[in-house]
């Protein structure tokens, strides 16, 4: 697989949430972070700080995967700029959706971080508050989801068009 550019920012699940909602329709970055909630995709994506947003959008915007469509002057609001997916953004984000889905990296969620320092605990404290096997359980679950996806996928019961997905979008 060709690797980026050296000038190309570094892949996350917030840049590509970012590069996805705008490869839908122009947004400013209120829109973007009101859609992630909206869609339910801060269960995947940290948007509680404002500040993260606007700096991958800052990167995105430097590399070039994104541009400025336009900037409002309505005087009852603060300034927005509305920023529109360019077609370097939209190849970036097909490419990141696809290294993302074939080889997922190892984050560094707060369970197994925790679990490297439970020699803090007295046994019977780490007893009360560990759930026996978690990680096997979680992987078993995800691999499950994933197997029971590509199934529908391949059977075509989920199925979708890009017609479908803008007018999704539109409705919002």
């Amino acid at each position: 697989m060709a690797h980026p550019p050296a000038s190309a920012p570094r892949s996350s699940p917030l840049a590509l949430t970012v590069l996805a909602l705008l490869h839908y329709q122009p947004l400013h970055p209120y829109g973007i972070q009101r859609l992630i909630k909206q869609w339910g995709k801060d269960q995947v994506v940290n948007v509680e700080q404002r500040t993260s947003l606007y700096r991958t959008i800052e990167r995105l915007h430097a590399a070039g995967l994104i541009a400025v469509r336009e900037t409002g002057r309505d005087p009852r609001y603060p300034e927005r700029t509305v920023y529109e997916i360019t077609g370097a953004g939209r190849q970036t984000a097909r490419r990141w959706l696809v290294e993302m889905l074939a080889e997922p990296r190892q984050e560094y969620p707060e369970f197994p971080a925790a679990l490297s320092h439970v020699l803090m605990l007295e046994p019977a404290e780490l007893t009360e508050v560990l759930e026996t096997e978690y990680q096997r359980a979680v992987l078993a679950a995800e691999a499950q989801w994933v197997t029971q996806i590509l199934g529908e996928l391949r059977s075509g019961k989920l199925s979708w068009t890009s017609e479908e997905l803008l007018a999704f979008a539109e409705g919002l």
